[in-house]
């Protein structure tokens, strides 16, 4: 088994004002030779948009773009003709594919939006733009993981032009969980959104990264009041 651990605090910051942005891989101005991707996964940022701010239209293509608001709302518009208000509890994936032009805007004027967005690169290039959004209940994640984003024609959460798989869980008990891969292919980077949580050997906190490959299961010890997002993904 091969790990990657990646420090809250290690993370690349950019504050511009409307937005601060935390990135877990390089991006825009921050550039780390040694944290390009993993595997597949290309981009994981943690932002927060100040009220009535907001990403202008600008365009996408070949790539796998999913976003997880974490709190308030984000408001969403694209040339697909989708205008749409994801909010905490939804789940937003499009497939640039061929190219797409959105834009992404705090609707709220008085509180920031948090969000977590993530690229990944996709299995198949130049496919035909896509948009898929689904809204998940507190109870699904209730002390157990419930996958968010699934391979295309699998049905599980959003579908998503790659054999990934990403799941969510909030744990308001400390519990054991034995997570196994879909394909051996793959990785796992597992994402510390509250709490901790023992990963083998491994104490992740807040905002915490890991990822792990050559292996094909590893064992969660999550804490009370711990909130994680595990994203399985193609290594090559």
């Amino acid at each position: 088994m091969n790990t990657v651990y990646h420090k809250a605090d290690s993370r690349g910051f950019a504050n511009h004002g409307w937005l601060k942005s935390y990135h877990s891989f390089s991006f825009a101005g921050y550039h780390n030779p040694e944290r390009i991707h993993f595997g597949a996964l290309r981009v994981l940022n943690d932002d927060e948009v100040a009220g009535g701010a907001g990403f202008g239209k600008h365009p996408h293509d070949n790539m796998e773009i999913i976003s997880i608001p974490l709190e308030g709302d984000l408001e969403h518009g694209d040339d697909m003709g989708n205008r749409t208000v994801i909010k905490q509890g939804d789940v937003q994936l499009m497939s640039a594919g061929t190219g797409v032009v959105h834009s992404e805007k705090n609707g709220q004027t008085n509180a920031p939006v948090k969000f977590l967005q993530i690229w990944v690169f996709p299995e198949k290039r130049d496919i035909q733009p896509r948009y898929d959004q689904k809204t998940f209940a507190p109870a699904d994640f209730q002390n157990k993981l419930a996958t968010v984003v699934s391979p295309l024609g699998q049905g599980e959460g959003v579908e998503i032009n790659q054999q990934a798989w990403f799941s969510k869980g909030h744990f308001d008990q400390s519990t054991t969980i034995n997570y196994r891969w879909h394909r051996k292919e793959n990785g796992l980077y597992i994402f510390v959104l509250e709490g901790s949580v023992t990963a083998g050997t491994q104490v992740l906190q807040r905002r915490d990264g890991l990822g792990i490959w050559n292996t094909n299961e590893i064992v969660l010890k999550p804490e009370a009041g711990t909130q994680l997002l595990l994203m399985e993904i193609p290594m090559n």
